[in-house]
C-alpha cells in the first residue's frame, strides 16, 4: 500500500507490487461491501485484469484472503510498535499512544474491520482466520506487557486484573469500530477514542 490507486494500476508491475496491489484492491472493495460478496472477478476487474492474470499471482481466492490478513497483522503491529517507542514517558501515555495508533489505522483503511469481523465469523479455522487469531494474540499480550509495566511504576492499580484490562483495552477499539460500522463512516473515530480512552484509563488507574 504505497499510496498506488487501486484501480489505476500501471503495466507490468513485479510480482510482489502485484500482490501488495490485490491486497490495496480487497482491502478497497470490502470498504464498499460486504467482503464475503468480493468475488475475484471483481477484483480482476477491479485491478483491470484477467482472472487468470490474478491467479498467476495467487492459487485461490483463500490466498489472498490470508495475503490481506498477513498485510493487516505486520502492519497493525508495526504501527503499535512505533507509537509505543516513541512515547517517552509513563505506560499509561504508552497505552494512549498504542490506544489512537490503532484507531487512527482503522480509521485509514474502513475496509479492514469489516474483512476481520468476517474472517472470525468462519466457522471453519482458515488460513486467514488463524492469522487473525495469532494477531489478536500478540497485540493482547503487548497491552498487558504495557499493564504489568503500569502496576510496576504505580499508574494502574494494583488489584486490576491484567488480562480482563486487555480484554476491554481491545474491546473499546472493537466499540468504536463497531459504532463506526453502524455510521457507516469511520470519520469521528479518531475524536471519539480520545473521550473512549480517558474513561479507559480512569477505570484502570491508580489512585496514588
Amino acid at each position: 500500500m504505497s499510496g498506488l490507486p487501486a484501480h489505476q494500476p500501471p503495466r507490468n508491475l513485479p510480482a510482489a507490487e502485484r500482490r501488495a496491489h490485490a491486497v490495496a484492491t480487497v482491502l478497497e472493495l470490502a470498504s464498499e461491501q460486504n467482503p464475503s460478496e468480493i468475488t475475484t472477478a471483481a477484483i480482476a476487474e477491479r485491478m483491470r485484469l484477467t482472472q487468470g492474470a490474478l491467479f498467476r499471482h495467487f492459487p485461490n481466492k483463500q490466498a489472498i484472503w490470508l495475503a490481506v490478513m498477513e498485510w493487516v497483522s505486520g502492519q497493525l503491529m508495526k504501527r503499535v510498535a512505533r507509537a509505543a517507542a516513541q512515547t517517552t514517558g509513563s505506560p499509561l501515555a504508552t497505552l494512549e499512544a498504542v490506544f489512537m495508533a490503532h484507531v487512527d489505522f482503522v480509521a485509514r483503511h474502513p475496509g479492514i474491520p469489516r474483512m476481520l469481523f468476517g474472517e472470525l465469523q468462519h466457522a471453519d479455522s482458515t488460513p486467514a482466520k488463524q492469522c487473525v487469531q495469532h494477531m489478536i494474540s500478540q497485540y493482547r499480550e503487548q497491552i498487558s506487557l504495557l499493564l504489568e509495566a503500569g502496576k510496576q511504576a504505580g499508574e494502574v492499580a494494583a488489584e486490576v486484573d491484567v488480562p480482563d484490562a486487555a480484554t476491554l483495552f481491545i474491546g473499546t477499539i472493537q466499540g468504536l469500530v463497531m459504532q463506526a460500522l453502524l455510521r457507516g463512516s469511520t470519520r469521528r473515530m479518531r475524536s471519539d477514542a480520545s473521550g473512549a480512552f480517558a474513561i479507559y484509563r480512569r477505570g484502570i488507574r491508580s489512585g496514588s
